[in-house]
C-alpha cells in the first residue's frame, strides 16, 4: 500500500508496531522492520548505553528503516537525538511532545518526527513546530490514554492538521486499517497486538494471560502512576483501586529508587525529569512520585512475568486476540484484508 506513511518513513506497509517499554526490543522491532512495516524502539526503559547497543544490534537484525521512541523531557535527550542522528535512525517518536529545538535538529539530519498526541489541540502546536507526522491515539489504546474515543479523537485531528495521521487505539486487524484508511489516516499503529506475537519477548505465560481475557478485561485506573491507565484487570490492580492514598505514595517512592538504581539515574537526573513531567503533565507532587512507579511494575509483569505483583498494560483489543501469530504473518494478514475490504467497497457504489 502507498500511503503518506509509507512514502515519508520508506516501509512497504502503512502499520506501525508502537515503542511498549519493556517489549519493543531489538527482536520485536527487526522482526517489524523485515515484514515491511514501522518498528519502533522503546527507549524510555533504557539507559543510553542500552540504548546505544539496541540500535546496532536492530542495524544487524535488519538493513530496512525503523524507528526509536524518545522521552522528550529525559535528562538526555539531546545526547539520544544526537545517538539517532549519528546512527541514521530513520525515525523519531516521541510520547510527549519534543521541544521545538528538538524538532528542528532531528529534520535537519534527515530524522522524520512523529510524536503521539491525545488531542487535536496537540497535534497543532507540534505540526506549528515542524513535526512530519503525529500518531493519534484514542482512549481504546493502553497504557497512558484519554478518554476520546478513536472514532471521535482521528477525525478531530484530521479536520486539524495537514500532515500525515497515524491511528492508534482498537486497532488489530485488516478491517481496522482499512476504516482508518477511509477516515483519511495514513496508516494505523499498534500495541496490545504486537505484543501478543511470537517474536514479542514477554514471557509465554503471561502471553497466555492476556490471551484470556475479554473485552471487559481491561480498566483505566489512576492508580499506578496518578495518570489515566489502561490495564488488564488484574488482583494487583485491584488492591491499588483499594489502597489509600499514602499507602500508594510510599510504595510508588520504593519503586522510583528502584527505578533509578536500574537506569543509573542519579539523582539530581531525576529530580530533573521529574520536574520537567510535572510541568509537562500539570501533576501535583504525589502524582509526580507515583509516576516513577510505572516502569518497575509494567517491568515486574513484562518482563519477570508477575501477573501477581506487576501491571499490564493493554489496549481493549485485547478481548478480540486468540492467536500468536509470527510478526510477518501479522502484518501479512492485516494487509492483505484490508486491500480486500477496500477492493469490496466501490461495489456499494451504484
Amino acid at each position: 500500500m502507498d500511503t503518506a506513511l509509507t512514502r515519508l518513513t520508506g516501509v512497504a506497509h502503512p502499520v506501525v508496531q508502537t515503542g511498549m517499554g519493556w517489549v519493543a526490543g531489538p527482536r520485536l522491532v527487526s522482526a517489524t522492520a523485515e515484514a515491511g512495516g514501522l518498528g519502533i524502539l522503546a527507549s524510555a526503559t533504557m539507559t543510553f548505553d542500552e540504548l546505544a547497543a539496541a540500535v546496532a544490534e536492530t542495524k544487524r537484525r535488519t538493513g530496512k528503516p525503523f524507528g526509536v521512541n524518545l522521552r522528550a523531557d529525559a535528562d538526555d535527550a539531546a545526547e539520544r537525538v544526537r545517538l539517532l542522528i549519528a546512527e541514521g535512525v530513520r525515525v523519531a517518536s516521541f510520547a510527549l511532545a519534543p521541544r521545538r529545538e528538538l524538532i528542528a535538529e532531528l529534520k535537519d539530519n534527515g530524522v522524520v518526527v512523529i510524536p503521539s498526541v491525545g488531542a487535536a489541540r496537540h497535534a497543532e502546536k507540534v505540526a506549528g513546530w515542524g513535526a512530519d507526522a503525529v500518531i493519534v491515539q484514542g482512549g481504546e489504546g493502553g497504557g497512558h490514554t484519554g478518554g476520546v474515543a478513536t472514532t471521535l479523537l482521528l477525525p478531530s485531528v484530521l479536520d486539524a492538521v495537514d500532515i500525515p495521521v497515524v491511528a492508534a487505539g482498537g486497532f488489530f486487524d485488516g478491517r481496522g486499517l482499512a476504516a482508518a484508511l477511509a477516515y483519511g489516516a495514513a496508516g494505523v499503529a499498534m500495541g496490545t497486538r504486537f505484543l501478543l506475537t511470537k517474536e514479542s519477548t514477554v514471557p509465554d505465560a503471561v502471553k497466555e494471560f492476556y490471551l484470556a481475557q475479554s473485552l471487559g478485561g481491561t480498566v483505566v485506573t489512576t492508580k499506578v502512576d496518578g495518570l489515566p491507565h489502561r490495564v488488564l484487570r488484574t488482583d494487583l490492580v485491584e488492591r491499588l483501586e483499594r489502597a489509600g492514598r499514602v499507602r500508594g505514595v510510599v510504595q510508588a517512592a520504593r519503586n522510583a529508587l528502584r527505578f533509578r538504581a536500574l537506569t543509573g539515574l542519579s539523582l539530581p537526573a531525576m529530580v530533573r525529569e521529574g520536574l520537567a513531567m510535572k510541568h509537562g503533565n500539570d501533576l501535583t507532587w504525589s502524582q509526580l512520585v507515583m509516576a516513577a512507579n510505572t516502569p518497575m511494575l509494567l517491568r515486574s509483569g513484562l518482563v519477570e512475568g508477575r501477573t501477581d505483583a506487576g501491571v499490564l498494560a493493554s489496549g481493549q483489543v485485547v478481548g478480540m486476540l486468540d492467536d500468536l501469530p509470527t510478526v510477518a504473518e501479522l502484518i501479512d494478514r492485516v494487509v492483505t484484508d484490508a486491500a480486500d475490504t477496500l477492493r469490496r467497497l466501490p461495489a456499494l457504489l451504484t
